[in-house]
């Protein structure tokens, strides 16, 4: 990223967040369902296609606890987790400059305020996660993502790619998070999403 649009970031975050603000609750009640559909269903068919290719299965999925503004996945979590042959965790920040790590989550697992206010479960440590869903405030349809400006999607993506196991990266995004009116360019440091999922519809669809 050239200074300019470095400089650009902070400004454009901000714009980014009044924009999903400004969502009417129905519009964002209903959004949010239709993403958790979606989610739920294109799981269910990918699973599925995945057996019958005699292919590795997708178990444990990485997900993170909606803040206010973003679309809410609680319900859809407790599906997933009411199913015995997935697991479900929720992201853990340790500290400044660290990857994110995940522990599992039910919906009985004790949570508590991390670092940032955000809900982090209590479990034990997760295995690592065959898919991943991305909080994602803006994004263009390369499936370059715009987060909050503290790169720890972007350090936990890269890690577990350098692990050799990397999850299928969905960000879950509102619509009005395109960023293909904006003056916007990636980091060198920043990972591309596989997909992106908004409420209305798929911003980039999985390959």
């Amino acid at each position: 990223m050239n200074q300019n649009a470095q400089n650009n970031a902070v400004p454009l975050r901000t714009r980014l967040k009044q924009r999903r603000a400004a969502l009417p609750d129905a519009e964002r009640d209903r959004g949010a369902l239709l993403i958790r559909g979606r989610l739920y269903t294109w799981l269910a068919s990918r699973r599925t296609a995945l057996r019958d290719a005699g292919s590795a299965d997708i178990r444990h999925i990485a997900a993170f606890w909606s803040m206010s503004d973003e679309p809410a996945l609680q319900a859809l979590l407790r599906q997933w987790a009411d199913d015995e042959s997935l697991t479900v965790s929720l992201p853990v920040v340790t500290g400044p400059g660290q990857p994110l790590q995940f522990r599992l989550w039910t919906p009985d697992t004790p949570m508590h305020a991390g670092a940032y206010g955000i809900q982090e479960p209590d479990g034990p440590d997760a295995p690592a996660p065959d898919l991943i869903l991305v909080p994602t405030l803006g994004f263009t349809r390369q499936g370059d993502r715009l987060g909050y400006g503290g790169g720890y999607y972007d350090r936990t993506l890269a890690a577990l790619k350098t692990s050799g196991r990397a999850p299928t990266a969905i960000g879950i995004a509102w619509a009005c998070g395109d960023l293909s009116n904006d003056a916007y360019s990636p980091a060198p440091h920043d990972v591309r999403l596989d997909a992106i999922l908004t409420d209305k519809g798929w911003a980039l669809p999985v390959p």
